[in-house]
């Protein structure tokens, strides 16, 4: 299919393609009751249509356990209709946080991979396509298809290209080096955390993983930092981009949030930095909160994003 044919209509803004998970969460501060959905492509769909991004879908494997649970969630939060196929089991972690925020992944279930043939045909003319794997589902054939077929603007959050299953059924992370650099070689913007930033690149200097990632032929490289903010690099200049001071009762899913609210910006600017502060400021609202329910609205992350534009000037 040659993704330069007029005849293929614009449906959506955002094509997110990763699995749903559903977690039980753990911090010092809360415990969820039971499982409940997240994932990298989850919440970023979750924080654009939330933000105001009309057209928004997921495509991804989830097992029947929390299939209808999981169209029913998806529906309530406004994403349209998602592109998922029925998987053996449902992904998902029980994610457990000590004191300092480091945290333990154990694995409850693994869903299937996610194939070319499971893109539909209007998912390829989408302004932006996030790549959000949680656990190997997304490889690099899928990927070279979706570099081949489509012009959209490709986002990685390349976490579930380097978690393993240890042997207690723990996630590690063990970076296949040269396949990462083949990908990101292949998309418009990445975004790994500190941790993970460290797996792929080899240094613990965000500044130089993120300068690493441009040199791996990405136009953008953005490292997250937790409550230490962001690096980006376009490769021209490396910006430090801070964090909205705020209490965390739950991490997970920041730096989820951040890629859907840096899409949702740039569709909007074209502005690196200005959407990475952005990013920063809906990522704050996210560590407030656990799970979906995280209120999301655009007039309270520009009024943050007004106060660290202030600092960022500094």
């Amino acid at each position: 299919m040659e993704a330069n044919k007029e005849w293929i209509k614009l449906v959506y803004d955002l094509v997110a393609i990763g699995n749903p998970v559903y977690d039980i969460i753990r911090t010092p501060h809360i415990s969820t009751k039971g499982r409940i959905l997240s994932g990298c492509s989850t919440n970023a769909c979750l924080a654009a249509a939330k933000l105001g991004m009309k057209s928004v879908t997921i495509i991804g494997c989830i097992g029947r356990n929390f299939f209808n649970r999981f169209i029913n969630d998806l529906e309530k939060y406004g994403v349209n209709s998602p592109k998922v196929k029925v998987s053996k089991e449902t992904g998902g972690f029980k994610l457990v946080y000590d004191m300092s925020g480091n945290r333990t992944l154990e694995v409850l279930g693994v869903a299937g991979k996610i194939t070319k043939k499971d893109v539909p045909d209007e998912c390829l003319n989408a302004r932006h396509i996030l790549l959000g794997p949680i656990l190997q589902e997304v490889d690099l054939d899928l990927v070279s298809f979706l570099r081949e077929t489509t012009k959209s603007k490709i986002f990685l959050d390349p976490q579930g290209l380097i978690r393993k299953i240890n042997p207690d059924k723990q996630i590690v992370y063990q970076s296949e080096k040269e396949t990462v650099r083949k990908i990101v070689n292949m998309v418009d913007f990445v975004k790994p955390n500190e941790h993970e930033s460290i797996a792929i690149t080899g240094t613990n200097n965000p500044s130089v993983s993120a300068k690493t990632l441009v040199d791996w032929r990405s136009p953008v490289g953005i490292v997250t930092l937790a409550e230490k903010g962001s690096v980006v690099f376009d490769g021209e200049k490396i910006v430090r981009i801070p964090a909205y001071k705020t209490f965390a009762i739950d991490p997970t899913g920041a730096g989820d949030v951040y890629a859907g609210a840096f899409i949702y910006e740039y569709i909007k600017t074209e502005d690196v930095v200005s959407s990475c502060l952005f990013a920063s400021a809906a990522a704050s609202i996210m560590v407030e909160h656990s799970g979906p329910d995280f209120p999301m609205g655009e007039k309270e992350v520009r009024r943050r994003l007004m106060l660290l534009n202030q600092i960022s000037s500094k």
